[in-house]
């Protein structure tokens, strides 16, 4: 069973100024930028984006209640120009700030994507390459427009382009995505829609089995599976006022932009600061496979795209399962109409097994608390790809992010017979290719308050024999990171290697500075070599942790603009290079969780979720265990078929 939470929440004007734009806000903003005589009639938008830092001041005193600034990217194809555009809403709307940018640099969008496509379908070079495979109707012909950071030929280096990924479909229902077009490879300027020219690297035999996952399709529906019911009689255990959660001695603001999609701003446990913002900040992509239609796959999906116009709206007992709390979104088209996704955001209580039990075998007599968590969770769709991010608080102080990957994997075209080195056959004449994501964090920290720094932490076996005879006596070894500089870090599970986030103002009663324990298990490095377009292009993969101090330029851990960027020119690692201190400082990290993706034939035609996240728990931040104030379990019986009763607590 699933069901509305009994107040829906359904977010509607803007009352903090920290919530998410409203669509009136958005559709306000760009009216301001049509009416400014610098516009042309070809506009197109990239993104409207609450400026964060002026939200603050609003919040300070510093600047007017109800002032809203607002952030555009506008294109103008007409006059091949691109700005910056900086809107305050408020009593007295204007444009405060106009500033020109590269106008290839800003990221794809949706309504580009299908122009581009229906560009290719338009063209006689690219229908005649189709033909020579057998295909005729070009209307069941997909394209998927796809960045070109790192390929761009030399000749085309001033056009703002794209290449595009071609697949076919036997028929409107068919998934395309399991019958690709090995060898066809249009590139496409943006600006004009014009087919540059269409590479052809020779014919190869189109997979004439299908991909579709309908039920039924591939084999009967499973028996036997019983309804699993989640049943709260007496509603939620979370309070929603507007954009605002109070849950279980948690606290904070659900939040949602262009860029990141799903944003929490100020989480405060039991009346204690912990984060100040966090975030999946960017996610970026690597193929690994040199064939002609994979090689130039790598993707900054957040930045090049961005994760809030790709987010779903999520269906009831679906996509969430239980008692629901819905938040809606809104975001800027590429043609400049805001929009509404219903449901984009969803809000759950989910039981999370045991929490802490103990037997005193002696006595007889034990004791065991119940676990639950809070979810907050959205997911995003990138062509063939889908990503679900799924934010949870504990009772006893835990932050977890869960990073669910699924949807389909992207595939080229494969002779029967032949061997796939970098990848894996997975049907007839298609082969997925060995791939990385990377997720790039961003976690805006506030342990105990604003100023914090950063502890590497790590285990060490004593090396001194007379104060280890037994050789079993292992330190724990803590390194100051200081300096931005001394900050870039890579896991190391061998040496139980964790970070400390620490307060730079208080300490628990053992006199140790209040913090919170970063964990970032099974995260994988880059396998690009060092002078590969993919290893230039996102050197913040190149580690597991970054942190500099908080500077509201420094937005997005690969750089602001990665489309067309000159590889490794802004980001993370340039930012660091100042060497700024993080002693007592405001402090952002910037985790990076990786997964390497090996194909594996169970994963066609669709993905089982694989899964990958972080963990930020309490250590010395309480003087003990914060969840001795839950609640014993109220007995639930269960009858097992000829068994007899059993209740919890009997």
């Amino acid at each position: 069973m699933s069901a509305y939470a009994p107040t829906q929440g359904k977010a509607a004007a803007s009352s903090h100024p920290l919530d998410p734009l409203s669509r009136e806000e958005i559709d306000a903003a760009v009216a301001l930028v049509r009416a400014d005589a610098r516009t042309g009639d070809r506009l197109r938008f990239w993104g409207a984006t609450l400026d964060e830092a002026h939200a603050r001041a609003v919040l300070a005193g510093a600047a007017p209640a109800g002032d809203r600034k607002v952030g555009l990217v506008v294109m103008d194809y007409g006059n091949d120009a691109a700005w910056e555009v900086d809107v305050l809403l408020g009593e007295e709307s204007r444009i405060l700030d106009w500033r020109a940018i590269d106008p290839r640099r800003p990221g794809i969008t949706s309504e580009e994507a299908r122009a581009a496509a229906q560009a290719c379908r338009e063209n006689p070079e690219f229908r005649a390459a189709l033909a020579k495979r057998g295909i005729t109707d070009v209307s069941l012909v997909m394209v998927d427009a796809e960045s070109m950071g790192g390929f761009v030929p030399d000749k085309y280096k001033d056009r703002r382009v794209t290449w595009g990924t071609v697949w076919h479909r036997v028929d409107e229902d068919d998934n395309g995505y399991a019958r690709p077009v090995q060898g066809v490879v249009p590139i496409i300027d943006m600006q004009t829609m014009e087919v540059l020219e269409v590479e052809d690297h020779g014919v190869v035999p189109i997979s004439e089995e299908t991909g579709n996952y309908d039920n039924g399709l591939w084999e009967p529906d499973r028996e036997g599976l019983a309804p699993l019911e989640v049943v709260q009689p007496e509603g939620t255990s979370f309070d929603v006022e507007g954009w605002k959660v109070t849950w279980q001695g948690w606290e904070f603001r659900v939040g949602f932009t262009h860029r990141e999609g799903l944003v929490l701003y100020d989480l405060t446990f039991k009346g204690r600061s912990v984060l100040k913002r966090a975030a999946c900040n960017e996610m970026y992509v690597p193929y690994l496979d040199s064939n002609s239609t994979q090689y130039r796959k790598n993707f900054f999906d957040w930045g090049e795209y961005g994760a809030g116009p790709l987010t779903n709206s999520l269906a009831l007992g679906c996509d969430c399962l239980g008692v629901i709390h819905y938040f809606d979104a809104t975001v800027l088209g590429g043609d400049g109409v805001g929009r509404t996704i219903p449901q984009a955001i969803c809000m759950h209580e989910e039981d999370d097994s045991v929490l802490w039990k103990h037997t005193d075998m002696r006595r007889d007599v034990g004791q065991v608390r119940r676990a639950r968590k809070l979810i907050i969770s959205n997911f995003q769709t990138v062509a063939n790809y889908d990503y679900g991010f799924y934010w949870s608080l504990h009772q006893d102080g835990t932050i977890k992010l869960a990073v669910k990957l699924t949807g389909l994997m992207s595939a080229s075209g494969i002779e029967e017979g032949e061997e796939a080195p970098y990848g894996r056959v997975v049907s007839k004449n298609v082969q997925t290719p060995n791939h990385q994501h990377f997720f790039g964090l961003r976690l805006d920290t506030a342990i105990d308050g604003p100023l914090n720094r950063i502890v590497e932490e790590h285990a060490e076996v004593e090396p001194d024999p007379e104060k280890n005879p037994w050789g079993n006596a292992v330190r724990t070894v803590r390194v100051p990171l200081l300096n931005e500089k001394d900050a870039a870090q890579r896991n190391d599970a061998s040496v139980s290697r964790h970070w400390r986030i620490e307060s730079a103002e208080h300490t628990n009663r053992y006199g140790e500075p209040t913090g919170y324990r970063l964990l970032l298990p099974n995260t994988t490095i880059p396998f690009s070599t060092p002078d590969s377009v993919m290893a230039r292009r996102a050197p913040f993969t190149h580690n597991h942790l970054w942190a500099t101090p908080y500077d509201p330029a420094e937005q997005y851990v690969g750089g602001q603009y990665p489309n067309q960027a000159e590889p490794g020119e802004d980001g993370v690692q340039v930012w660091q290079q100042k060497g700024r201190s993080l002693d007592g400082v405001e402090l952002v990290l910037w985790p990076v969780i990786g997964v390497m993706h090996f194909p594996r034939p169970e994963q066609w035609p669709v993905m089982p979720v694989e899964q990958i996240g972080f963990m930020l728990e309490p250590d010395g931040f309480f003087d003990r265990n914060p969840a001795m104030d839950i609640p014993a379990p109220t007995p639930h019986c269960s009858t097992e078929s000829g068994g007899e009763s059993a209740c919890c607590g009997s």
